[in-house]
């Protein structure tokens, strides 16, 4: 996982080369070249810096033969199911699919930061969890 540090760096390599590309351009007579360099450098700065902070989210999914607890990262949202009545669903919604936990009436949505096929993986790994239990719990 890259670090503050690392991105800070990651974004001054770029910026510098931007600016020495640039600066070759403009001693080739292209005046414009370093305005268009600093105008792009702030848009890729900005434009990494979403990307790295999206990267931080998660979700901690922790699972026991009484309840699956789903704890967002970062942040405070805790939710908490009983493990014998939760189900799994896979529902289309805005062009993807939703992965939803739903219990007496709650449900919520798990995974929307992944990509489709590590949503699709999530819901047969947590089915067969999940089925497990309620195998258990009926002996």
């Amino acid at each position: 996982m890259l670090s503050r540090r690392g991105l800070v760096r990651l974004i001054m390599i770029l910026v510098a080369l931007a600016l020495m590309t640039a600066g070759l351009g403009a001693w080739q007579g292209n005046v414009f070249a370093p305005l268009f360099a600093v105008i792009e450098s702030v848009a890729v700065a900005c434009a990494l810096s979403v990307a790295w902070r999206a990267g931080d989210r998660g979700e901690r999914i922790t699972i026991d033969e009484a309840s699956l607890e789903v704890q967002s990262l970062p942040g405070r949202r805790c939710m908490r199911f009983q493990s014998y009545w939760v189900r799994v669903l896979l529902e289309p919604g805005d062009g993807r699919q939703r992965l939803l936990l739903t219990s007496h009436g709650n449900a919520l949505e798990i995974g929307a930061f992944l990509a489709e096929q590590e949503r699709v993986e999530l819901s047969k790994k947590l089915m067969v969890l999940l089925s497990a239990i309620r195998g258990q719990r009926r002996r």
